[in-house]
């Protein structure tokens, strides 16, 4: 068997030593070439192959080097925007996790000669926020991608149309209140001497019988005049008071008003945020590949709101993707959905028709107080078929 045959014992053994990480004073980044220790580096810069690109390298040295510290730079910034997003780490852990790919580029072949140095370039490129502490240099990356950027300018404007609404409820709460003020009449109550009219002295006899018919008939008279007064006050209290319950229905029907305008506004009210686990979803970015463009996967978990762990149901997969990179899926009728945005937020339904002019679906809640409601112009992006 000859010496370069393919997968001779010589060639297996050492395809099975070049794996992993070697040590650093033994490799080549001209050659990118590896060597195992000290001898193999010594023949390597001998070698023929190595003097040429040598030869190449002191034509324009400061054209490799500028290739190799921009390399090394998109690297590490991609690491530490995918790995880390933007929140504050430790520089050197992320140097670490980079070189723990064998095919990196050194950072003794780029223009840097420290971590630190690098660091701080970072600092003044405005690519990334850079502090020093006792415990070294930490990074935080600035995502200037111009996806994120709309979308925070999105929430931004959320936030002031919220605060437009609430000044809008504030003066219409006191533009009733006003009315009410105004169109309510001040009664000051009046105080008046007491006064007994038609008084009659109750007189006794009881030698005489007509005496005593007398003083009985002048006492029914006082009792029925009394008792009659008794029924007119308690007439006038119960006018009274129900002018007054009228007032208080005229003023809860205003506050109801109100409530019922703060509830279509809970009811209507859109978050920029859509994702909920074990639904399904469309992968509709280009960045994967074709292998997983246009693919149906399963939400399995929802990180910070906005990212999610989702499963490709054909391969079977998990991928972190954002919710930017994914789109409802809407089943035919009859299947359950989920409603992912407004006031049904949360609750499961029931697919019953679908209308493709206005790109709505009308449902029918299965689950919870609000079961057996049925919601129409439900936007396609508001609701997912369940998995």
């Amino acid at each position: 068997m000859g010496k370069s045959d393919f997968l001779s014992p010589k060639v297996i053994a050492n395809r099975i030593k070049s794996k992993g990480l070697q040590k650093l004073r033994w490799y080549c980044q001209m050659c990118q070439k590896q060597c195992r220790d000290e001898n193999g580096f010594k023949c390597h810069c001998m070698s023929e192959s190595h003097q040429r690109q040598l030869l190449l390298a002191s034509e324009n040295p400061q054209q490799f080097m500028d290739y190799f510290s921009e390399e090394f730079r998109d690297d590490f910034l991609e690491l530490l925007r995918r790995r880390f997003g933007t929140k504050r780490v430790h520089n050197n852990i992320v140097y670490n996790e980079y070189i723990s790919h064998r095919d990196h580029v050194h950072m003794n072949a780029t223009r840097w000669e420290t971590l630190t140095d690098f660091t701080k370039w970072l600092g003044r490129e405005g690519l990334c926020k850079v502090d020093e502490t006792p415990k070294g240099w930490y990074i935080q990356y600035i995502d200037r991608d111009p996806e994120t950027i709309r979308r925070q300018q999105e929430q931004e404007r959320k936030k002031k149309q919220d605060l437009d609404d609430e000044e809008k409820t504030a003066k219409f709460i006191e533009q009733q209140v006003r009315r009410g003020l105004e169109g309510k009449e001040l009664e000051m109550p009046v105080y008046t001497e007491l006064n007994r009219e038609n008084e009659e002295k109750v007189k006794f006899n009881l030698n005489k019988e007509t005496g005593t018919s007398i003083a009985a008939s002048s006492k029914t008279n006082v009792l029925g005049q009394n008792a009659l007064k008794m029924v007119e006050g308690a007439v006038k209290r119960k006018a009274g008071h129900s002018c007054g319950q009228s007032k208080e229905k005229k003023k809860k029907s205003a506050l109801d008003e109100i409530m019922e305008l703060e509830e279509e506004k809970k009811r209507t009210s859109q978050s920029d945020y859509w994702l909920q686990p074990e639904i399904v979803v469309k992968i509709v970015t280009k960045r994967l590949g074709e292998k997983y463009h246009k693919k149906k996967a399963v939400v399995k978990e929802v990180i910070d709101k906005y990212t999610a762990v989702v499963k490709v149901i054909d391969s079977g997969d998990k991928l972190k993707l954002d919710q930017t990179h994914l789109e409802t899926v809407i089943p035919a009728p009859g299947k359950k959905v989920m409603v992912l945005n407004g006031g049904y937020r949360g609750n499961e339904g029931i697919l019953e028709s679908i209308d493709e002019k206005r790109f709505s679906v009308t449902i029918t809640i299965d689950s919870g107080p609000l079961r057996g409601r049925r919601v129409k112009d439900i936007q396609y992006e508001d609701v997912s078929k369940i998995a």
